[in-house]
């Protein structure tokens, strides 16, 4: 009998530290951060335990369930919703949301994830039905507004707080799909054919430009040259009209240089008839006597030409060329033009006294009625022009 009772006092005892243990394990909690644990009492709701360490009362105290604080992120399945243009699209939400209230997390909802699923569901079709599928797409950030504010209203009371709803995704119908890459596909080639344009019209207007600028400086060019060519042979002939006033040319060099014309004037395949002038018998005795030193005639009826007689003192070529212009063009071109006139009076009267110049019977050297005829008398050569 001792024996017995000794064993079952040590039960006993044993018995006791178990509890004890169990009792103080379940009476000592320590609570991690961001965790709240609600706390029933006999059944009903005591407390709320922040995080930290906290002592229960064993057998009494029990933990309903533990909440956590952070923010979380749901991700729900597709969910099908019609368009106001009966339209069928795919939707992908994701929510974001903070449980602020651990106790009425508990005891206002039963699941409150699958009670924010659903209600963003319902609110979704509710918000896309009344927008056509092109609005579905460009209005995202109004869409997410919506629902978050229907959902963060319905969820206040449950002790949770809505921070965003995001649109992962909206997937109209395949057919839809094609038709929308078609329509953009045409956009942007036509964005492509007005751009070819802009740039094709540019060119055009670019080399229109820079044709017009270069012909107008190649006719101001040409018109440049020709101004300063027609000046250079203006100063040229002027040059050499003053030479030969100052070089006091005689009647020699004038029937000479009168002489290298004349193959000048017949030149041409198209000249069967060659006019020669009452004057080149003139010519042709000024260059014998010039050449043979005599003093004869040149011809029956052509007076003898009288020796030029210098009128003073010549100058010497490379001076005269080297003294610059005459120093008025006008008069100088004056006195020449009267000289010419003068030239071609005595000419004219000397074909009227020898008869019609335009015969053809003097051009071939015969008379009228036959035989040979005589060279027309031809008047003596006009004097030199003074120098200077």
């Amino acid at each position: 009998m001792e024996s017995f009772g000794q064993v079952l006092l040590y039960l006993i005892i044993a018995l006791v530290v178990i509890v004890g243990i169990v009792a103080v394990i379940r009476a000592v909690r320590i609570v991690p951060q961001s965790v709240a644990l609600v706390v029933e009492r006999l059944g009903r709701y005591s407390k709320t335990l922040d995080p930290g360490l906290h002592v229960l009362v064993p057998f009494v105290d029990r933990v309903r369930a533990g909440v956590d604080l952070r923010e979380q992120v749901v991700s729900f399945p597709p969910q099908p919703v019609i368009t106001s243009d009966n339209l069928v699209v795919e939707i992908d939400t994701v929510i974001y949301f903070q449980v602020t209230d651990a106790k009425s997390a508990v005891y206002e909802i039963a699941n409150y994830i699958t009670a924010i699923e659903q209600l963003t569901v319902t609110t979704l079709r509710n918000v896309i039905g009344s927008m056509d599928l092109e609005q579905t797409l460009t209005s995202r950030d109004q869409i997410n507004g919506q629902l978050r504010g229907v959902l963060d209203e319905a969820t206040g009371r449950w002790g949770i707080r809505v921070n965003r709803v995001e649109l992962k995704s909206i997937d109209p119908p395949p057919s839809v799909q094609g038709s929308m890459e078609q329509q953009m596909r045409a956009e942007r080639d036509r964005r492509a054919a007005i751009l070819t344009a802009e740039g094709v019209k540019q060119s055009a207007i670019l080399t229109a430009e820079g044709q017009k600028q270069s012909e107008i400086l190649k006719a101001e060019g040409d018109a440049q040259a020709q101004i300063l060519r027609a000046e250079g042979e203006s100063r040229a002939i002027m040059q050499v009209f003053e030479a030969i006033h100052r070089g006091d040319a005689d009647p020699k060099l004038l029937a000479y240089q009168y002489l290298q014309t004349l193959p000048q004037i017949a030149n041409g395949t198209s000249n069967t008839t060659w006019v020669i002038p009452t004057e080149f018998t003139a010519a042709l005795g000024n260059i014998a006597q010039g050449f043979g030193g005599g003093a004869g005639p040149a011809g029956p009826g052509v007076p003898p030409v009288p020796p030029s007689t210098p009128s003073g003192p010549r100058e010497p070529a490379d001076s005269v060329l080297d003294e610059p212009l005459l120093p008025d063009p006008a008069e100088a071109l004056a006195e020449a033009q009267r000289q010419a006139e003068a030239a071609t009076a005595d000419a004219t009267s000397a074909g009227t006294r020898s008869g019609d110049p335009f015969d053809p019977s003097h051009e071939r050297g015969q008379r009228p009625g036959g035989g040979s005829a005589t060279p027309p008398p031809v008047p003596p050569a006009p004097p030199a022009p003074p120098a200077g």
